[in-house]
């Protein structure tokens, strides 16, 4: 069996900042060698000056019975089951869903013919953080395109995000703009929005301020509909375009949700991994004051990063109080995933959309392996979501 110790010793060394210590390690163990008997105890845990938590993608409990007594694993197993780890490691290299390596995507895996792909930055008293901007190549000053703000994963990169959603494709299909806020790991080490921080879920103040800033300066120096603004997100991102969605809900006419967590599931480390594990279990805030925002949400059934039960906790989260017609569909992909899309309806519209996507993990449904943690098992989340996005706009 592989050596307890040694795993226990490569997280420790990896919480402390040791990213090359604790890479040697795991490799070791995966090469079947074991801790000597002499081994001296591991030191006490290193707190480092202004450390900021670990990523939000870390090994959460799966949908079985995590008591069930399992078999002892192979090397590629354990290197499946504690990926993050690796991830997070200096000279680890990537291991993506399905154990592939990717390779950084090519400009043509993200920008198509005749568009533009363009750098900014943004600075407010929270900081500054830097941008990409995707401008279709049919856009002319003076005619006010949709716009979406697209919030990356833990890890990822807005390059890399805009390979593995392929948004800039479908966008400039649709004729819209598409901004990508990049999380620097300065803010956090493997680059997570951190959306489980207090001071990180409120109107005006930090990460909510810069990428509501972003979003308004791209609106400034380019032709915006005001009425068609969205914000979307995976995993960390996910979660964090749930915060936008409740604190700016006069700028944002619609969210999407992949892999993420409601809004307030959490406030601090302990509470975040609870709520990745298994669920907020109603520790969520409130979303208070006017209309619901309209929200499309896609989880994976077999997610072990962020519980499925997540998904469900955003839908409750955005429908609150209000009464809804719901209508459930099911459908599947050829040669790929099945999938339960659940809709809810007011009087009016259709004002959510919850996708169940039987037997996908944590990944971005239908995505390309351009990019990181992508499933091209679908069903397609960008096209589906896009096209949520521009069935609704801004009341007013």
């Amino acid at each position: 069996m592989l050596n307890q110790d040694m795993l226990r010793e490569a997280t420790r060394l990896t919480q402390a900042g040791q990213l090359t210590e604790a890479t040697a390690l795991l490799q070791r163990m995966l090469r079947g060698e074991r801790a000597t008997a002499a081994a001296s105890p591991a030191p006490s845990r290193v707190r480092l000056p202004g450390h900021t938590p670990p990523t939000i993608d870390l090994k959460a409990n799966g949908v079985g019975n995590a008591d069930r007594a399992a078999p002892a694993e192979t090397p590629a197993a354990t290197v499946r089951r504690h990926r993050p780890l690796f991830d997070r490691a200096k000279d680890g290299a990537w291991l993506g869903l399905r154990g592939a390596k990717h390779a950084p995507a090519s400009v043509a895996d993200i920008v198509p013919e005749g568009a533009r792909f363009i750098d900014g930055s943004y600075s407010n008293e929270a900081g500054s953080r830097t941008y990409k901007l995707f401008v279709p190549s049919s856009y002319h000053q003076g005619q006010p395109l949709p716009l979406v703000v697209m919030l990356h994963g833990c890890t990822q990169s807005p390059d890399d995000f805009a390979a593995g959603t392929r948004m800039n494709f479908i966008a400039e299909e649709q004729n819209c703009l598409v901004v990508y806020p990049a999380q620097p790991n300065g803010a956090n080490p493997s680059k997570c929005w951190n959306w489980f921080r207090a001071a990180d879920q409120r109107r005006d103040e930090g990460e909510p301020s810069l990428i509501a800033g972003i979003t308004r300066r791209v609106m400034q120096d380019y032709s915006v509909d005001p009425k068609r603004v969205f914000v979307a997100g995976l995993s960390a991102g996910g979660a964090a375009a749930a915060v936008m969605g409740a604190t700016y809900s006069d700028l944002y006419a619609a969210v999407g949700i992949h892999s993420g967590l409601a809004y307030g599931a959490a406030t601090d480390m302990p509470s975040a991994f609870a709520a990745m594990r298994q669920g907020d279990k109603g520790g969520r805030q409130t979303v208070a004051g006017g209309p619901m925002i309209p929200t499309i949400i896609f989880h994976g059934d077999r997610d072990t990063t962020v519980h499925p039960d997540n998904g469900a906790q955003v839908v409750e989260q955005a429908i609150g109080a209000i009464r809804t017609q719901k209508k459930v569909h099911r459908g599947q992909i050829p040669g790929g995933h099945r999938y339960t899309r659940t809709t809810h309806t007011d009087s009016e519209r259709e004002i959510l959309e919850h996708w169940n996507i039987h037997g996908a993990g944590h990944a971005w449904s239908g995505g390309s392996w351009a990019g990181s943690y992508t499933d091209p098992e679908g069903p397609d989340a960008t096209k589906e979501m896009l096209r949520f996005f521009l069935e609704h706009s801004l009341p007013g």
